[in-house]
């Protein structure tokens, strides 16, 4: 199937740098979701521009690009509010989606479990609800491809009474699936088996730390959001001590609020752990911009106070003699979880830790 092509486009203050890192992600978002970007467009404005994002010149700029480069959507790096949508939409004659819609998108496609799916749902749903207004002509141009997953057949028809008792029902399928959650976590305390929570942000090798550390089978893939839905397994540790890993889903730049709230409870998980395993890809050029999004949103989930290792991990892919530390954690360790190494040394420090 011939993938979609888009266009990126998003705003800078000045610094492009910053920017293109920012849609380097965005690209990577877009592979994942199976289409590719052709071309990218970065506008200089001290803020986005409230009626177009980039501007009404640069909008009909854009109109002449997506003809040049034969491009079927274009894709805002930054959330866009429905006015935003439906002018952009309106100017170019194009599909015009946003980094949000891109994000539920792969969430809706990777989610597997019931919980995942109604969180997903619920995340698409609070989305759709506040971009109801105005958004006209926008919603009719999505037609198929990414935006129209999961929930996507109800667009303009359903009004936002609709949407807000399928939320409601929804709500109450979380809270039941959270009471199980609960009484789980419950007995693991009663139990006195250790949870260590791996975190860290997409892509940094979470799920392929958790198969080396357990022996599990989770699907482990070079593409973001790889693995959505949580998955723990029992270990024995080399001091015959058993512990509880948990995976969690990656966390990510401009993650939508609408995910944080549907996830919450997925994510607090972390916030219930003995210890948590931040997992840090050292090959990526990004990698402190990274770090400080996982802490920021532990803040916004009210984790704190909790034993973290840091685990700088794929350095096989740089340099032995470059160094790494964490000053925010308890400790700092560099491993390869791909290619096994200082997995030992990984095992001794979470020992160590846990005999705090």
């Amino acid at each position: 199937m011939e993938k979609e092509k888009y266009i990126l486009i998003a705003v800078s203050d000045g610094d492009t740098g910053k920017a293109n890192a920012s849609l380097d992600e965005l690209d990577r978002l877009l592979d994942t979701a199976g289409a590719e970007g052709v071309y990218r467009v970065i506008q200089t404005l001290p803020h986005p521009n409230s009626a177009t994002y980039i501007g009404t010149g640069k909008a009909e700029e854009l109109r002449s690009l997506i003809e040049a480069y034969d491009a079927d959507a274009v894709i805002s790096d930054d959330e866009l509010s429905p006015a935003q949508l439906r002018n952009l939409s309106d100017i170019t004659e194009c599909k015009v989606i946003d980094r949000t819609m891109l994000i539920l998108d792969i969430f809706a496609a990777h989610a597997k479990t019931k919980e995942g799916k109604i969180q997903v749902e619920m995340a698409q749903l609070a989305y759709r609800s506040s971009h109801l207004t105005g958004m006209g002509k926008a919603l009719s141009r999505l037609g198929g491809g990414i935006g129209t997953r999961g929930p996507g057949e109800t667009k303009l028809e359903t009004d936002r009474r609709t949407i807000q008792k399928r939320m409601s029902r929804l709500r109450k399928e979380i809270n039941d699936i959270k009471k199980v959650r609960e009484t789980n976590r419950k007995q693991r305390q009663n139990n006195q088996v250790p949870v260590i929570a791996i975190i860290g942000y997409t892509n940094a090798g979470k799920s392929t730390l958790l198969n080396r550390l357990t022996k599990a089978d989770v699907l482990a893939e070079d593409k973001l959001f790889a693995t959505l839905d949580p998955t723990t397994r029992r270990c024995v540790m080399p001091d015959g001590k058993r512990v509880l890993f948990t995976d969690t889903v990656g966390f990510i730049s401009k993650l939508p609020h609408q995910l944080v709230d549907a996830f919450r409870s997925t994510l607090e998980e972390a916030k219930y752990a003995d210890v948590l395993l931040h997992v840090v890809d050292a090959s990526d050029i990004d990698m402190d911009e990274h770090m400080r999004v996982v802490y920021e949103t532990l803040a916004v989930l009210g984790i704190s106070g909790k034993p973290i290792i840091t685990v700088f991990n794929k350095v096989d892919r740089i340099p032995p003699e470059e160094m790494f530390a964490d000053q925010r954690a308890t400790k700092s360790i560099k491993i390869s979880a791909k290619e096994k190494e200082n997995i030992d040394g990984l095992y001794a420090s979470i020992q160590e830790v846990l005999t705090f």
